[in-house]
């Protein structure tokens, strides 16, 4: 149950940065009391951009708190220079870069399609990571698991926002493939973690995957700088300030649910993400929730709630 409630937890602060990157986006009424956000414009750019002041963020602040979180934190770190732990540090570096890859797919389909389209099909992800682990894990998925799996893709499908797409077919395109690509690509990363999470802590592997993240986006702007230099820096600063503390927050909890219930349980648990994301855009940005939209978020906790049983029953039996 700690796990389940610790990739729930994850699951809710990301959303909270998703919430963010909407606002950043587009102008919003935070708590029906004060418009702010449309900062920047969703290009790709300004999606690197993000990145890179997220994690800016994030990176020193993993670093500070590392030690806390987890003592032995540094030694694993500096053990990861010894010749026999290459193949870790190789798998920490290798998840780096598909949280760079994620990110920004998921960056340009937020910016390309409906936030809560772009969300749910990047929640698609666990069919994947289910498949991965059968591969890798030889952790064959129930039928149960497999209904449970349905049922919250169910679920999420019925939260999308009843929203007409203004971009033009080409952005709508590009918007579904980088959501579902980028949905792949974080189940290939969830699988490799399960794996690091053998030898390595989830404390120093996410610090890891951070800083690749930051010195990626870092790069790319370099090579695809931003185009317009007069923007309003002190929100989007702001804004990376709590992006960064979010994903600090929501990444650590969805590692330690990894650790703790293993890939395909966590990536099942985190397809609530969309779900989670439209309750709580609901409260602070007021995005309204019809009622196909709130049965989605009850089928979506009924699944959760489902899989909590299955896996006490397991231990039962």
């Amino acid at each position: 149950m700690l796990g389940i409630l610790t990739v729930l937890f994850g699951a809710l602060t990301l959303g909270l940065h998703n919430i963010i990157v909407r606002i950043l986006f587009s102008e919003q009424t935070v708590f029906g009391l004060l418009s702010v956000g449309g900062y920047v414009t969703p290009t790709l750019q300004n999606s690197f951009l993000l990145m890179f002041m997220r994690m800016l963020t994030a990176v020193p602040l993993m670093a500070l708190l590392s030690a806390k979180l987890y003592p032995n934190a540094s030694k694993e770190l500096r053990q990861l220079l010894q010749p026999e732990s290459k193949s870790v540090l190789r798998q920490a570096l290798i998840c780096g870069v598909l949280m760079f890859v994620n990110i920004a797919g998921l960056y340009i389909a937020i910016g390309s399609i409906p936030t809560g389209i772009a969300l749910t099909l990047f929640g698609t992800y666990p069919v994947m990571t289910a498949l991965l682990s059968w591969r890798f894990f030889g952790d064959r998925p129930t039928l149960f698991r497999w209904g449970v799996i349905l049922v919250i893709l169910l679920g999420t499908f019925l939260t999308i926002p009843q929203s007409s797409p203004t971009s033009d077919s080409r952005m709508i395109a590009i918007g579904v493939f980088a959501s579902v690509g980028s949905g792949v690509i974080y189940a290939f990363y969830s699988i490799i973690a399960q794996k690091s999470f053998e030898k390595l802590h989830p404390v120093p592997f996410t610090w890891i995957s951070f800083a690749m993240t930051l010195l990626l986006s870092g790069i790319s702007l370099l090579f695809s700088p931003i185009a317009d230099l007069q923007l309003d820096w002190t929100p989007l600063w702001l804004g990376g300030l709590f992006s960064g503390l979010f994903s600090f927050v929501g990444h650590s909890m969805n590692n330690l649910g990894i650790r703790f219930v293993g890939a395909t349980a966590a990536a099942i648990i985190g397809s609530s993400g969309p779900a989670i994301t439209a309750l709580i855009a609901w409260i602070i940005i007021h995005e309204t929730l019809d009622l196909v939209q709130v049965i989605g978020i009850v089928i979506v906790t009924l699944g959760i709630a489902l899989l909590s049983g299955e896996r006490r029953f397991m231990r039962r039996s």
